[in-house]
């Protein structure tokens, strides 16, 4: 490869890919890999660097994710992280061990300095690792096991009350450790020490621009596209109207956009994606709108499964894809916006899987395309939105909130019906023009990433007016996030929230009571199937 790459081996956490994240925030280039990945294929990759994810397992354990030691003698600098501080302790002679005292969220960490850092070599100085990093911060923990001797060579830099080898490093092999986990947000000067690493260890200039993945990116979908013909799945929503553009860019009218309409979208919105893209929008595609409601329906009728809801969902796009496709003649490939969270969700490499995505997990089996394309793969939501920018995308589709694949099918608890999707429809609409009422009048202070209501399969009594109800609760949720992988919900003011309520009950036929979701992710996620 000719950019600067970071390769971040995964050894099985679940949320490995905030390290790749944290170091394309110092504008270096980062891929995540399964820690299956061959030797000779990393080498091939030339990376700048190297980090060993967490993982859930204990190294010194059989059948634990491991590594050729190979590894360590390639001469580039490498960086454990929690179970990989640990693997390159346990590789390297040293021993690990269960901790006396497991250490879990913030905890106080000191440095070891120059005049008392432990040594398992010969002399010591300021850690590189830490430089600018002040002698006392809060980490973030999350262990059982613990390096108990570091290997020859290595010196401890940094310790805990329970922890004596927080970090470690041997810096003339170029080898780093950290116990804790500087990716999180939780861990004071992580973004610091990760820069360090990537900067002042690894040697990158951190040249990585956005306007060089979208030039990269444009050339690479022309030499694999040739002169075939693509299909996209356009939804409409941020991820796939930017993946459409970045095809139109690369390959122009060799491109079909088609818009599927499940009947799962939101109040009006089918309407608005075709105003956009269709014939008298702004963009020179080729557009075509399948109105496939009725359809849609009568599959995920008495379906109240989330993860097959997903699976239905996912499949019938697919077949409506490959309907189309035959109808417009020979086409080679399937275009989806996928997205990294979304690849992540669905389980790279030995990750668990939290939820099949539709573009991802909930594909069939035998799809009637020569290959699947997806331009954004490796890309998180506000790096989708800065390619957008790029592209030349108006602000207000770049940064509309995101919509899931399977739209109100994960908003919908239980099964789903048309008078499901009418009461989701006009409650979420009323939601988000209060919402953003609220926000322009200065109401909220921080404004909400995504936000929206959803219909519980909860039906209550109430009383409006002299007669008795019996009808379903809705519920409301708001959360700030920059990555979408975690998010903390958001705090909206209780009047909003009065209004909101009474005019969900008062407009909406069907509901008579309104709750709203205070959980963040984790331990939630931010949709609700």
């Amino acid at each position: 490869m000719n950019q600067e790459t970071i390769v971040v081996l995964d050894f099985g956490g679940q949320y490995n890919q905030l390290i790749a994240r944290r170091v394309r925030e110092c504008e270096v280039y980062a891929e995540v890999h399964p820690y299956t990945m061959p030797l000779e294929k990393l080498k091939e990759m030339n990376p700048k660097g190297i980090i060993f994810t967490g993982g859930p397992n204990s190294v010194y354990l059989e059948d634990s994710p491991t590594y050729t030691e190979e590894i360590f003698k390639l001469g580039i600098p490498i960086l454990g992280i929690c179970y990989g501080s640990q693997l390159m302790a346990h590789k390297l002679g040293g021993r690990v061990a269960t901790a006396p005292v497991s250490e879990y969220g913030h905890t106080k960490t000191m440095l070891c300095d120059a005049g008392n850092a432990q040594s398992a070599g010969e002399g010591s100085h300021r850690s590189l690792l830490f430089d600018g990093i002040p002698g006392e911060f809060t980490t973030w923990m999350s262990h059982t096991d613990y390096i108990a001797e570091a290997p020859e060579g290595f010196r401890i830099t940094a310790r805990t009350e329970h922890c004596p080898a927080a970090a470690m490093e041997d810096p003339a092999r170029k080898l780093y450790a950290t116990q804790f986990h500087p990716e999180v947000m939780h861990t004071q000067y992580g973004q610091e020490l990760l820069r360090n690493f990537v900067l002042k260890i690894c040697g990158c200039s951190g040249s990585w621009r956005m306007d060089s993945f979208v030039e990269r990116t444009v050339q690479e979908l022309r030499e694999k596209i040739g002169n075939g013909r693509v299909l996209c799945g356009l939804s409409g929503g941020v991820d796939s109207s930017v993946a459409a553009v970045l095809l139109s860019k690369a390959v122009g009218k060799q491109l079909t956009c088609v818009f599927v309409d499940h009947g799962l979208l939101r109040k009006n919105e089918g309407d608005e994606v075709e105003a956009v893209f269709g014939p008298d929008g702004q963009y020179d595609l080729n557009f075509v709108r399948v109105n496939a409601q009725h359809r849609f329906y009568l599959k995920l009728a008495g379906e109240n499964d989330p993860e097959r809801k997903r699976h239905i969902i996912g499949e019938e796009f697919i077949r409506v894809f490959e309907e189309e496709a035959k109808k417009l003649g020979t086409v080679d490939f399937l275009a989806q916006g996928t997205i990294y969270p979304d690849v992540i969700e669905s389980g790279l490499g030995k990750s668990a899987v939290i939820k099949s995505h539709h573009n991802v997990g909930g594909l069939p089996e035998h799809v009637d395309f020569k290959e699947i394309v997806e331009p954004l793969r490796m890309l998180f939501k506000d790096e989708v939105r800065r390619v957008g920018l790029e592209l030349g995308i108006p602000e207000y589709l770049v940064f509309r909130q995101p919509f899931p694949g399977p739209g109100l099918g994960v908003r919908i608890i239980d099964d789903i019906t048309a008078e499901k999707v009418r009461i989701v429809q006009e409650a979420d609409a009323i939601y988000r023009e209060e919402v953003d009422a609220a926000v322009q009048r200065g109401e909220i202070q921080t404004p909400p990433n995504q936000y929206f209501a959803a219909l519980s399969n909860m039906r209550s009594v109430g009383v409006m007016g002299d007669f008795r109800t019996y009808d379903y609760a809705v519920v409301l949720r708001a959360v700030c996030t920059s990555d979408f992988m975690t998010a903390d919900c958001t705090d909206i003011p209780f009047a909003v929230l009065q209004r909101c309520m009474t005019r969900i009950i008062n407009e909406v036929k069907g509901v008579n009571r309104v709750m709203y979701d205070l959980t963040s992710k984790p331990p939630g996620t931010i949709e609700l199937e």
